[in-house]
């Protein structure tokens, strides 16, 4: 008998967390991965639309990105270094600059608070607060930034929010675009309850948005909407947070999401594809004169991710050296969402929403959503659903993915509508 014979079989289950949910709507032992596939180790290949929730936006173990990182640990590069200066860091920062920010006419210091995008968020609430003195801090219905205590307390999901045990404070929700379905204009309420000194609400250090909201299901705000927001903080002298955790690194075409609406942010958090091959990494940016830490104010063991700053890097020299991959990805964006529409149109109550390559079907009758993911997956492909009733089958696939994938992909959704809207 050998020693993986001896293992208890389903050692999930019998060892892992009630807390797994993933796995729960895959039920399969995935073993290797490449490009916009997984495969289980029966051997049966998954199409994935999935992608690591976002953090896949190259594919799975893109080729560049591994010999780069294959060729650094050969070496002996540093693997673990704090915040100490390391010639990976060095390399990315300057990536940064040459790829990112100088094209962008942004100045922008980034700071490394920890691997996690939600680390991000809480670093960049934190800044806030010490900027301005002030504790409040508004977010938006259907928000989602994160699992720790300051990011839930701006993040909408109840269940959610439940999960943390004690009251979250010093957060104010707002209606995000469209809340009310175009019946009243979502500003009327904020602006109102910012200048009358009788709403209740203290002046926030801060606002915090994603321009597209991926949890809280593929909500896309308006450009118009989003400068009207930029210029309301501008004015009142509140900062402005995008948390482009999700949206950014290309997701919605640019390689920040809130470009298309032609604003600066004071502060931006990028995690997830940030690290370009699925390794831990994030970043909380911000202007120049926003930078009044301390050294160690805040801090981190893992903020120094050294084999992230090295596939980073190859992300960023290979793919954002100039414009073409961001029109591949509109180009791509335009081929699923027609796809969709075709899909939408042959049946009541189903409607498409997205930017990009972020795309989603929602559906009045919310159990559908998850029908149609479990029929994909019987059929070879990921989806999860979004949304605060699980009504959104959500699609993220790698941007690299191809037009001959995306059209097997498209295929099955067609396929999994059909057989659960019967």
């Amino acid at each position: 008998m050998t020693v993986i014979d001896k293992i208890d079989t389903d050692i999930f289950a019998k060892r892992e967390s009630e807390v797994r949910s993933y796995s729960r709507g895959w039920p399969t032992v995935f073993d290797t991965a490449k490009g916009s596939w997984m495969r289980g180790e029966d051997g049966r290949e998954y199409l994935d639309f999935f992608a690591g929730a976002g953090t896949l936006n190259y594919g799975h173990n893109n080729p560049v990105f591994k010999q780069a990182l294959l060729d650094y640990i050969e070496r002996d590069g540093v693997t673990h270094a704090l915040d100490m200066g390391t010639v990976a860091k060095r390399a990315f920062l300057e990536s940064i600059d040459r790829n990112l920010l100088e094209p962008r006419g942004l100045d922008y210091k980034v700071m490394f608070p920890g691997p996690t995008g939600t680390n991000a968020v809480e670093a960049a609430l934190k800044l806030a607060r010490k900027v301005t003195g002030r504790e409040s801090v508004v977010s938006f219905t259907n928000a989602f930034h994160g699992m720790t205590l300051g990011s839930l307390s701006v993040t909408g999901n109840s269940m959610k929010r439940n999960g943390a045990g004690i009251p979250l404070v010093h957060a104010t929700p707002m209606p995000f675009d469209n809340y009310f379905g175009g019946v009243a204009e979502d500003f009327q309420w904020f602006s109102r309850v910012l200048d009358d000194s009788g709403s209740g609400l203290n002046k926030p250090a801060a606002v915090i948005v994603e321009t597209v909201q991926g949890e809280g299901g593929i909500n896309v705000a308006r450009p118009e909407w989003l400068r009207a927001l930029s210029e309301l903080c501008a004015e009142r002298d509140i900062l402005l947070i995008v948390d482009d955790v999700q949206m950014g690194c290309g997701r919605t075409g640019q390689f920040f999401s809130f470009e298309a609406a032609g604003i600066t942010p004071d502060i931006v958090t990028l995690s997830k594809s940030i690290g370009g091959y699925g390794l831990p990494l994030a970043l909380t940016m911000f202007k120049s004169e926003l930078d009044v830490w301390t050294p160690g104010e805040h801090n981190g063991t893992f903020r120094g991710n050294n084999p992230a700053f090295v596939t980073a890097t190859a992300a960023l020299d290979n793919y954002w050296a100039d414009d073409a991959f961001e029109k591949e990805t509109l180009r791509k964006g335009t081929l699923v969402r027609e796809g969709l529409d075709t899909i939408a149109d042959s049946y009541p109550g189903v409607s498409t929403r997205g930017r990009g390559l972020v795309q989603a079907l929602a559906f009045e009758q919310a159990e559908n959503a998850s029908q149609v993911c479990a029929a994909a997956f019987e059929s070879g492909l990921l989806l999860e659903t979004s949304g605060p009733e699980s009504e959104v089958v959500k699609l993220l696939p790698p941007l690299t993915t191809t037009d001959d994938e995306f059209r097997q992909g498209l295929s099955i959704i067609a396929e999994s509508v059909a057989k659960v809207m019967a």
